[in-house]
């Protein structure tokens, strides 16, 4: 590749991380990290981030406005598919029944999957769709904050 092209895929990806982090979402990169976090008592949402249109356009969006709301997950933590592979394949992991997909949500409780939003449930959908679908997840597994 031309380092013209690295450099923009390096900017891509900085962006994407930047809008996730700034959306209140704790960067996991290692497999140990996600271990740590995916292991603990309560609930988990992971945002599966990718370099994609629809991560971009559709799920990030989402990400960000689904947790102003009055119940939501202890914890919000994301992993970069393509970029942190060990921590992604890590969190993968947990996401038992269900095959790799990015960008995707994964909401566990006490370390187990309990609700996914996947590739498909995203692609072609409104953010405020995807915003619906996670509220519906954390109004059934979620405390009220």
């Amino acid at each position: 590749m031309n380092m013209d092209f690295n450099l923009f895929m390096n900017d891509v990806v900085r962006q994407a991380r930047q809008e996730i982090v700034a959306a209140g979402y704790s960067e996991l990169t290692t497999s140990e990290e996600v271990d740590e976090v995916l292991k603990s008592k309560g609930t988990t949402l992971v945002m599966v981030n990718s370099v994609c249109g629809c991560a971009g356009g559709i799920a990030r969006p989402a990400a960000a406005h689904a947790v102003h709301y009055d119940r939501r997950p202890d914890q919000l933590v994301t992993v970069f598919a393509g970029q942190d592979k060990d921590a992604t394949e890590k969190a993968r992991s947990y996401f038992t029944g269900f095959p790799p997909s990015s960008p995707s949500f994964a909401l566990l409780k006490d370390g187990e999957i309990c609700a996914m939003v996947e590739r498909h449930d995203i692609e072609g959908h409104d953010p405020m769709a995807v915003v619906q679908k996670l509220q519906a997840a954390f109004d059934k597994y979620c405390e009220e904050v």
